[in-house]
């Protein structure tokens, strides 16, 4: 199929940056998508019918759909297929109705300009997107390049990085970057000072870690120190291990179903880039427990149910992996196991002889592998040591077949 519509990426300078392709398929445009902004670059006499965006920007979508077959152009910033709109089109039209034209990226520009290598960079947007989504992607040494939102995105990411123990960190702003306005500025996340910073622009953090911060590793079993709870926690080696048979996969959605202080959910979301949680807890002195938890340890991307399990999954989408931590009652697994995606993987834990009960008759039944755990702590006994043990766990996983 012949692309009947063309994304054209647009530098700083505007259409007269164009190669001569992409300027010869504006010309001939008969419909022009886009934002107010690159609209406005358009010629007074420039025949296209104009579309804005709309908002939310997926309700564009039936506009897209009702251009079908015409000469039609969306305008995009830098290169459209970076946090440009080249995905979301992907997902409206098929591959082949479409052609990215596309002109260098913030990205490019911006490690240009610094020396920086691309591949040794992580790229991100807070365009549209939460600025906490930035917090997980801080270590020290790490180099970010992230697109702002605005002028004010920059004292922002400053004051993330500050309040994230990342205070000595390095930002350099690049505004207007192409174009007759560029302008590069640098200052401390801790003394962040810059004003008048144009909106378009792109910050690229050099991120250092002050001294006496604490950066935890993203694999499984942070210590019980780490989260703020009231004893109703899954502790740090049965947590490892539910991770290990939980397996997060990137994108993939966890019910952690009687969450508690959010434990699961937090080191979920740690273990890979773009993993989702539905923490389940009905009780609201621990779901504020999460929301700390969440905030304290960088996380983004999880969701507080606050209704009791099963009537909490109504409407949920379905889970890749299930973790039922409390609250194991006799309907509880049957509904989420049925809402499972298959090849999905589910873990539960067990303290009580009730719920324990419950999880050998569903060995039984359903196979899987089936654990018994006890730990003990070395503690002082008067000028020695010894061992005091905690309760043991019962813990049940199995995979859900295709």
């Amino acid at each position: 199929m012949t692309p009947w519509l063309h994304v054209i990426g647009i530098g700083d300078g505007g259409l007269g940056g164009l190669t001569p392709e992409q300027s010869a398929i504006l010309t001939r445009a008969e419909i022009v998508f886009g934002g107010a902004r690159h609209l406005a670059m358009l010629p007074e006499g420039h025949p296209a019918e104009r579309r804005p965006w709309r908002s939310p920007f997926a309700e564009s979508a039936p506009d897209i759909l009702a251009a079908r077959g015409r000469p039609s152009a969306v305008l995009a910033t830098g290169d459209p297929s970076w946090f440009g709109p080249a995905k979301w089109l992907a997902s409206v039209l098929d591959p082949s109705e479409f052609r990215v034209l596309a002109s260098p990226s913030a990205f490019s520009l911006a490690a240009a300009r610094l020396g920086w290598a691309l591949e040794d960079v992580r790229c991100l947007s807070v365009h549209g997107r939460p600025l906490g989504a930035v917090a997980p992607e801080l270590r020290d040494g790490a180099r970010l390049l992230i697109l702002s939102e605005d002028g004010s995105s920059p004292a922002a990411l400053a004051a993330l990085l500050a309040a994230r123990g990342f205070g000595p960190s390095r930002l350099h702003v690049l505004e207007h970057l192409g174009g007759a306005a560029e302008r590069v500025r640098a200052a401390e996340a801790a003394s962040f000072d810059l004003q008048g910073i144009a909106a378009l622009n792109t910050v690229a953090v050099e991120c250092r870690l002050g001294d006496g911060a604490r950066v935890y590793s993203s694999v499984p079993g942070l210590p019980d120190a780490a989260f703020r709870h009231d004893g109703k926690m899954t502790k740090r080696t049965l947590r490892a291990l539910a991770l290990a048979a939980l397996e997060p996969m990137p994108g993939s959605l966890l019910w952690d179903v009687g969450a508690g202080s959010g434990s699961i959910s937090v080191e979920w979301l740690r273990a890979v880039p773009g993993a989702r949680a539905v923490a389940i807890e009905p009780n609201p002195a621990r779901r504020a427990l999460i929301a700390e938890n969440v905030a304290a340890l960088n996380v983004h991307g999880i969701e507080l149910v606050e209704a009791p399990a099963p009537q909490a999954f109504d409407g949920l989408p379905p889970p890749d992996a299930v973790f039922i931590g409390g609250g194991l009652t006799d309907g509880v697994f049957v509904t989420a196991f049925n809402a499972l995606k298959p090849g999905g993987r589910l873990v539960a834990h067990a303290v009580t002889l009730e719920s324990e009960a419950i999880l050998l008759h569903l060995h039984e039944v359903h196979g899987g592998e089936l654990l018994r755990v006890s730990t003990a702590t070395a503690e002082p006994v008067g000028p020695y040591r010894g061992w005091r043990p905690a309760m043991p766990v019962t813990h049940w996983h199995l995979t859900k077949r295709a």
